[in-house]
């Protein structure tokens, strides 16, 4: 624990007022075992639930707590970009605010950091969803990681502890959940290490996968051909400076 000097946790939410409370206060209670330089950020994308009332109350208590509020949801992949831009800490670890992976596993991820390492990504031990969010799951990774080259057993995880300098080299995008891809994509080109780490997945207890709705599939398949054009064929994120 003693090779972090600072660390950024922070949450992408999106109504949900159910789970984020508890989430916050985990992740806080895991933190003070970590290191002593500790925020937590949670990103409001458009709630229209309880969610923003809940985060006040968080803010009010916890001086650690910062809340970035988007007034119109803009997506998964825009509040990411969001939480990652306003991260001060050396280090930045994120999941999802639904209480899908509990936060406290995070130890484990910050015990799998040596000097080389600038990624750690969680994988799951099992998936904890539908059957037809399974199968669906299963086949969008076999065909992501044909398409995109991926070295990673499961892209999909949303439980990663990273370099904030590595958002210094890289610049994301995507404001759909394709931003995963992107962002894993970019790492593995511009030769970040990577290490990978078991997590717990949990049944969805509160609210509604955004991803797995039937509705957005077409816009992701979309979405998931102009992004292989950008990163597999043109490679434009190479020629950067």
């Amino acid at each position: 624990m003693e090779k972090f000097n600072s660390i950024t946790a922070f949450f992408p939410a999106f109504n949900d007022a159910a789970t984020i409370p508890s989430m916050v206060i985990s992740v806080l209670l895991t933190l003070q075992t970590i290191c002593d330089d500790y925020e937590v950020i949670v990103v409001n994308d458009g709630s229209k639930d309880h969610t923003a009332e809940m985060l006040t109350e968080l803010e009010r208590l916890y001086p650690q707590v910062r809340v970035v509020t988007h007034p119109q949801n803009r997506g998964y992949g825009a509040a990411l970009r969001s939480g990652f831009s306003s991260a001060r800490k050396e280090w930045i670890f994120y999941t999802d605010g639904d209480a899908q992976y509990d936060p406290r596993e995070l130890v484990k991820l910050v015990e799998a950091v040596t000097p080389e390492t600038d990624v750690v990504n969680g994988y799951k031990i099992a998936r904890s969803d539908p059957l037809h969010r399974i199968i669906i799951g299963k086949v969008y990774h076999h065909i992501v990681r044909f398409l995109f080259g991926f070295q990673l057993r499961d892209v999909d995880c949303d439980y990663r502890l990273m370099r904030r300098s590595i958002f210094e080299k890289i610049q994301l995008f995507s404001t759909s959940g394709t931003i995963c891809l992107e962002m894993v994509k970019k790492m593995q080109d511009f030769g970040y290490r990577f290490q990978e780490v078991p997590v717990h997945h949990y049944h969805r207890a509160h609210g509604k996968s955004q991803f797995f709705d039937f509705s957005r599939l077409y816009r992701t398949a979309s979405q998931l051909i102009s992004l292989w054009g950008e990163l597999v064929v043109k490679k434009n994120h190479l020629d950067r400076p």
